[in-house]
C-alpha cells in the first residue's frame, strides 16, 4: 500500500493507475487519507471487485450464513452424489 498526494496523482494519473494494478494507492489530501485508487490487471479482477462490493450479493451471503447458523442448511456430506 502506497500513499500519494492528490496533486501528484492528478499530474501522473496514468502511471499511478498502472501501479494500482499491483497495490492499493491511498490518495491523501492535506496529509489525510481521502480515497483509494484500485487498479485491475484483468477483467476477472474487475468482476471479483464488483462482486465483493455488491450490496445485493453481500446481503445474500449474510442471509445464507444466518440460515446455516440456525440449522436450516444442508451439509455437503448429505448431498446426493
Amino acid at each position: 500500500m502506497r500513499q500519494v498526494k492528490l496533486s501528484e496523482i492528478k499530474d501522473r494519473f496514468s502511471e499511478y493507475l498502472r501501479l494500482a494494478e499491483d497495490e492499493e494507492i491511498i490518495v491523501t489530501r492535506h496529509g489525510k487519507p481521502a480515497g483509494v485508487l484500485v487498479g485491475f490487471a484483468t477483467e476477472d479482477d474487475w468482476f471479483d471487485y464488483r462482486l465483493e462490493n455488491d450490496p445485493r450479493f453481500l446481503k445474500r451471503v449474510a442471509e445464507a450464513r444466518k440460515s446455516l447458523y440456525e440449522g436450516k442448511g444442508i451439509r455437503i456430506e448429505d448431498l446426493p452424489d
